[in-house]
This record gives C-alpha cells, sequence and structure tokens, in this order.
C-alpha cells in the first residue's frame, strides 16, 4: 500500500498537489492575494504594449480580471473586518517583472506567457484552498467566485 502511495505521489502533478494546500490565514491570504493580482496588473500594463495581438489581447484582459478582483477581496475583506494594506510584489515576482521589462520582441512575449502560466497556477491553488477552507466566510466566498476566472485564464494560456 505504501508502495501505491509513493508511486502516486511520485507522478502526481505539482498542480494536482498545490490544489491541495492548506488555506493560509486570512492576512496571508489577502496579502498574497494583494500581491498576485498586482503582479498580474503590472505585467499586463506592460505587455499590452506587444505587437502580438493574441499576447496584447490577454494582457488587457488580465490588467482588467484582476483590477476586478482586487476591488472584490477588498470589499470582502472590509465586510470580515480585515485590515488590508497596500500591495506588495514578493521578490519572485519582483525580479520576474524585472527581467519581463529587460527582455523584447517574440522572446519577451514568450517569457511573459511562461510566467502567467506560473503566476496562474499559484493564484488558483490559493484561491481553491481559501475558498474551501478559509476563516473568513466574506473572503472564502469572494475566492470561490475568483477561482473559475483564475481557470479561464489559464484556459487561455494553454492555447497561446
Amino acid at each position: 500500500m505504501k508502495t501505491i502511495l509513493g508511486v502516486a505521489l511520485l507522478f502526481a502533478t505539482p498542480a494536482a498537489l498545490m490544489a491541495q494546500m492548506a488555506a493560509p490565514p486570512t492576512k496571508e491570504f489577502v496579502k498574497k492575494a494583494g500581491a498576485s493580482d498586482l503582479f498580474e496588473r503590472q505585467e499586463g500594463r506592460l505587455m499590452i504594449t506587444s505587437s502580438n495581438p493574441a499576447v496584447k489581447k490577454f494582457a488587457a484582459e488580465m490588467v482588467r480580471d484582476h483590477t476586478k478582483s482586487t476591488a472584490d477581496i477588498k470589499a470582502a475583506a472590509r465586510a470580515a473586518r480585515v485590515a488590508v494594506a497596500p500591495p506588495k510584489l514578493d521578490a519572485d515576482q519582483a525580479r520576474n517583472l524585472a527581467a519581463l521589462r529587460a527582455a523584447s520582441g517574440p522572446a519577451r512575449d514568450q517569457l511573459y506567457i511562461d510566467q502567467q502560466k506560473a503566476a496562474h497556477r499559484d493564484a488558483l491553488a490559493l484561491m481553491e484552498a481559501y475558498g474551501r477552507d478559509g476563516a473568513a466566510k466574506p473572503l472564502r466566498m469572494a475566492a470561490s467566485k475568483i477561482a473559475p476566472v483564475v481557470k479561464m485564464h489559464i484556459d487561455m494560456l494553454s492555447k497561446m
């Protein structure tokens, strides 16, 4: 039995493992959600200038959708009486944004797509975990509402 479980874990996808992550504490969820949205918006604003129409369209949608999800999280946090600090990028997000700013042409478009795939996998795991097990009901409801939008973004990215 242990061997079967070990083999199953060996072949489990990172996304499947992340989907089962525990919900972070409420303040940590709000902080991570804010940083994620900030990263998506900043990269999106940068990539709206892409000459690739698909990348340009996706970037505009990221700015729009992540502006909305930020507003949803802020409203839910207010309803849950949770203070919301201004979002800040984490170190990895800051490095990724700097790398994207330094890149150009088709390589920049591909870097953006790759970074967005990883960022959206992380965001989906966060939203699903908090939506399932989060402590504050208004934020749990907001996370559950945002998760399908993140899944849609992942679908869009898989076609790029």
